[in-house]
C-alpha cells in the first residue's frame, strides 16, 4: 500500500461523510484493528492508547470473534417481543456483579441510548423531570444525553430538555466544595424538585473524585428523593480496577449506565442496570429498540465479561496501575516534561508540563503531545490542556507494555516532545 492510497481513501471519506470534530476528515484509513494494535493501509502499526474506551479486551479478540460466527450459524435477529439465550444470559451475567440489592437490565444500541432511558425511568419513577450534572462532562450526543454535559451548547443547535442545572465539576480549582455548595443551591431552588443526578464516578479524562465527595452527594440524593444515575460508559467493566468504577468513589447509585466496551469493541451495545424497586411503569415504552435484545450484540458482551472473569483482568488492571506509575515517575526523571499520571486502573492521562515547551495549557499543546506520540507510533487523544490518554486494553502482555514504554521514550526524547 502506498501513501498515495491513504490519501484516496481519507479523500474520499472526507468527500461523503458530513464533517464533524473528531470524525471527518480522517487522519488516516486502518485495515486491522488487534489487540493493542491498529495498523494503517500502509502497514504502519500503531499502540492504541485510546480505543474510543472500547477496547477493554483488546481488538477483535479472536474467541470473541469465534462466537459470533457460531452465533450467527443459530440465530443472528430477535425481534423485541421474542427473548433469546444470549440476551437473558447477559442479564444475568451483569445483575450477577450488581452490589447493590435487587435490580433489572435495560439493552439499547449506545451510551447515549442509554442515558436516555435511564432519565426516563428517573421521570416516571420521581414524578420529576429535573436533572443536575457537571459542567463540561460527557454523556453522549442524543439531545436529551449531550444537554446533561454542558449549559450553553452552540446555538445553532436550538433548545434542549427543560430543567437542566450543571454545577461545577470536581477537577477544577476548589471543584469539589464548589460542586457541593451548588447542588445544595439547585436542590433549594428547584420548584418541583430534582430527578436526577446524572455524572461519571471518575471522568472519562480520568480525574478521580477526593474521597468522600459521593458520599456526601449520596446523602443530598437522599435527602431530596432523587436518584444517582452513575454513567460509566467509558469507565465500567473493570477498566479501573474494580468491575463497577462507582466501587472506587464510596456511593451506591440508583442506576449505572454502560456500554462503549460492553461490545468487546465490535459491536455496539449498551445496558442500564436499576434497582428493581423502579419497575413501576409496564405500560411505557422506555426503550423501544429493533435492536434491544440483539443476540448478536448480546453474545459479544457475555463473551467479553466472561473473558474478563476467567483471566482476571480486573485485578490485572489494578496491579498494572501500580506498576504504570512506577514506571512513569522513572520516566519523568529522564524526560521532566512529563508531569506525573492520573486515574484508576488502566483508565490512565498522562500528563505533562506545558512550560518545559515555552507553551500555555490549551488545544494547541495538547494536538502537539498527540501528534507527537502519533509519531512515535503511540495512537491518543487529548484529555484535557495538558494531558493525553495511556488507556492500554486490560489484555496487554508485560512485552508489549515494555513496547508502549520504548516508544514513549522515544517520543519524549527525539520528537518535538523533546524539552525546550
Amino acid at each position: 500500500m502506498t501513501m498515495a492510497m491513504t490519501d484516496d481513501l481519507v479523500s474520499r471519506d472526507a468527500d461523503a461523510f458530513f464533517h464533524q470534530r473528531g470524525s471527518s476528515p480522517c487522519l488516516s484509513a486502518l485495515r486491522a484493528a488487534e489487540g493493542i494494535w491498529l495498523e494503517d493501509i500502509e502497514g504502519r502499526r500503531f499502540i492504541d492508547l485510546h480505543g474510543n474506551t472500547v477496547h477493554h479486551i483488546g481488538h477483535s479478540h479472536p474467541e470473541v470473534i469465534a462466537a459470533l460466527k457460531r452465533q450467527l450459524d443459530t440465530l443472528a435477529f430477535s425481534p423485541r417481543r421474542f427473548t433469546n439465550e444470549p440476551a437473558v444470559a447477559l442479564a444475568e451475567k451483569l445483575l450477577a456483579h450488581w452490589p447493590g440489592a435487587r435490580a433489572k437490565v435495560l439493552f439499547a444500541t449506545g451510551g447515549s441510548d442509554a442515558i436516555e432511558i435511564a432519565l426516563k425511568l428517573a421521570r416516571v419513577a420521581t414524578g420529576r423531570h429535573e436533572t443536575i450534572s457537571l459542567e463540561g462532562s460527557y454523556h453522549g450526543h442524543g439531545f436529551g444525553a449531550f444537554g446533561l454535559s454542558k449549559a450553553a451548547a452552540d446555538p445553532r443547535l436550538g433548545p434542549f430538555l427543560q430543567g437542566r442545572r450543571h454545577v461545577t465539576p470536581y477537577w477544577v480549582q476548589d471543584g469539589a466544595r464548589r460542586m457541593l455548595a451548588e447542588m445544595r443551591e439547585a436542590f433549594a431552588q428547584s420548584p418541583t424538585g430534582i430527578a436526577a443526578v446524572v455524572a461519571e464516578p471518575i471522568r472519562s479524562n480520568c480525574h478521580v473524585p477526593p474521597d468522600g465527595l459521593w458520599a456526601e452527594v449520596r446523602e443530598l440524593c437522599d435527602q431530596h428523593g432523587t436518584l444517582l444515575i452513575f454513567d460509566e460508559i467509558p469507565s465500567g467493566l473493570g477498566k479501573t480496577g474494580r468491575f463497577f468504577a462507582f466501587e472506587h468513589v464510596g456511593a451506591m447509585p440508583d442506576m449505572v449506565v454502560l456500554g462503549k466496551a460492553l461490545g468487546a469493541g465490535v459491536l455496539p451495545i449498551a445496558a442500564i442496570i436499576a434497582d428493581a424497586r423502579l419497575d413501576i411503569a409496564p405500560e411505557l415504552d422506555l426503550g423501544h429498540y429493533t435492536h434491544e435484545k440483539n443476540p448478536l450484540t448480546s453474545r459479544a458482551a457475555l463473551t467479553a465479561i466472561e473473558i474478563v472473569e476467567r483471566d482476571g483482568l480486573v485485578q490485572r488492571a489494578a496491579e498494572l496501575e501500580q506498576r504504570i506509575r512506577s514506571r512513569i515517575a522513572a520516566l519523568a526523571v529522564k524526560a521532566p516534561a512529563i508531569v506525573g499520571i492520573r486515574g484508576r486502573g488502566l483508565l490512565l492521562a498522562l500528563e505533562f508540563d506545558p512550560a518545559a515547551f515555552g507553551m500555555n495549557p490549551g488545544p494547541a499543546f495538547a494536538a502537539r503531545l498527540v501528534s507527537s506520540c502519533f509519531a512515535a507510533g503511540l495512537s491518543t487523544t487529548s484529555k484535557g490542556p495538558d494531558s493525553i490518554g495511556f488507556s492500554l486494553p486490560m489484555t496487554v502482555t508485560d512485552a508489549e507494555l515494555d513496547l508502549c514504554f520504548e516508544r514513549l521514550e522515544t517520543a519524549a526524547a527525539t520528537s518535538q516532545l523533546e524539552v525546550a
